[in-house]
């Protein structure tokens, strides 16, 4: 039997691991620069079914943050920009997609949370996960920010504050 003095087993067996390596660092790096939001079909609370793709064609700066109602961090998120929502709407012209990815278990909460918190913005269930998949979201709060159709903002995980660095970002794209 031949074996190339270049390529033995042990050659071909670091190159093996030296591919997977490659993949395991590129293939993350190419699901981030994804730049619009994907044609994922969600329900809204009324049971209307909405393209998420559609916000993509959206001439106002729209929010889109994913949330759960098991996720404290998300409903703090959710409650602070709530203080500050109609004067964004006013000033800048927002609009904010609320995604919650509670599953078949906890989406019946969903409802009566927002109602409960008195939240006005739009409501989509993700019930299957299927945007956050597309996505390549890990945990929730996770937020997105949209202009002319272009993902322009991320943002994951909540401190307190945020709303006000999350202003200060819409300001400047309104400008």
């Amino acid at each position: 039997m031949y074996i190339c003095p270049v390529f033995n087993y042990k050659s071909i067996y670091i190159m093996k691991r030296v591919v997977i390596l490659l993949a395991m660092i590129t293939l993350p790096l190419l699901s981030f620069s994804q730049s619009k939001l994907p044609n994922v079909y969600l329900k809204d609370l009324k049971g209307k079914t909405i393209n998420v793709g559609s916000f993509n064609k959206s001439d106002k700066i729209t929010i889109v943050s994913f949330w759960a109602t098991w996720c404290g961090p998300c409903v703090k998120e959710l409650n602070a920009i709530k203080g500050e929502y109609s004067k964004w709407q006013k000033e800048l012209g927002v609009q904010l997609i609320a995604v919650s990815i509670d599953d078949a278990r906890t989406k019946n909460r969903v409802r009566a949370l927002v109602k409960g918190k008195g939240w006005k913005y739009d409501v989509l269930l993700d019930s299957n996960q299927e945007l956050k998949r597309n996505m390549n979201i890990a945990n929730v709060p996770y937020t997105v920010v949209l202009k002319n159709g272009e993902i322009v903002y991320k943002h994951s995980s909540y401190t307190p504050g945020f709303e006000k660095e999350l202003y200060k970002k819409l300001k400047a794209l309104k400008n």
